[in-house]
């Protein structure tokens, strides 16, 4: 069988579309480039709404409704914290009163620092002007009997102050062992005022330990007799309508003569609060 020889198809009036070019390697974003296109955000439709509120689990809407109470609350305690808070009228009272109350005490501690200083007052003094030891003698080797006059001399150094000794009690000791004491009337003292004293010490059955007896009888052979005298005042002074009170102790050492004839050698006599 022949074959036909067919002449070649007309060429196209249209040239073939050119090739795509190949796509640029990506480059890394540059500071200084163009900012990059922001995403157009796609729309939602309501059904997508409604399909993802529906796929919400009922743990998840519990965390978000705590979230947003806890979010209320520290929203509130923001406002509550950075609103000012008012002082109550009690507390303002009650600075005014302080205020006033420091003041009145620093009134009158200076006042009464400078009446101190005008004053200078001084305590009484308390000293011994004489003294008869009449007797010693012993009833037994652990007991004593003793008869001495004291003449105390009770004396006011100040020249603005009066004072008063509401409470007086005087004893009489040997080394440390009590044997004899007598309580005084109250007396006041002016300005400037001394005042004498008869102090009559009576020891009778007085229990004397042996070591302190047999020290008793070596003085008394020997012609001195140590006794020591202690006095116990309660003291009022006054100025005016300003009164105060204190306690002293005068303390005395007495160096004496044997009895019966017995008298004052020496003495040494202190006074403090």
């Amino acid at each position: 069988m022949k074959m036909l020889n067919l002449p070649p198809p007309p060429p196209s009036p249209l040239p073939p579309p050119p090739l795509p070019p190949p796509p640029l390697p990506a480059s890394p974003p540059s500071s200084w480039g163009a900012t990059p296109s922001k995403k157009q955000p796609t729309p939602i439709s309501p059904i997508q709404v409604t399909k993802s509120r529906r796929g919400i689990s009922p743990l998840t809407r519990k965390h978000d409704r705590l979230d947003l109470g806890t979010q209320k609350l520290r929203s509130g305690l923001v406002l509550q914290q950075t609103q000012p808070r008012r002082t109550n009228l009690f507390v303002w009272c009650s600075a005014i009163l302080c205020l006033l109350f420091s003041l009145i005490l620093i009134f009158f501690g200076i006042a009464t620092l400078i009446i101190f200083e005008e004053i200078k007052p001084r305590y009484p003094l308390f000293d011994i002007s004489a003294a008869n030891l009449n007797s010693i003698y012993f009833d037994s080797p652990d007991n004593i009997n003793g008869d001495l006059i004291l003449l105390v001399n009770f004396s006011n150094p100040n020249k603005k102050l009066d004072v008063r000794f509401e409470y007086l009690d005087v004893e009489l000791y040997f080394s440390d062992r009590f044997i004899a004491t007598q309580a005084l009337q109250p007396f006041t003292l002016r300005q400037g005022v001394k005042r004498l004293e008869s102090v009559h010490l009576i020891s009778s059955l007085v229990y004397m330990p042996p070591n302190l007896g047999i020290q008793l009888q070596k003085e008394v052979q020997s012609n001195k007799v140590n006794y020591y005298v202690r006095g116990t005042f309660k003291v009022r002074a006054t100025l005016g309508l300003v009164h105060f009170s204190y306690w002293l102790h005068g303390r005395c050492q007495l160096e004496m003569t044997s009895p019966p004839t017995g008298v004052l050698l020496g003495h040494i006599c202190k006074v403090k609060r």
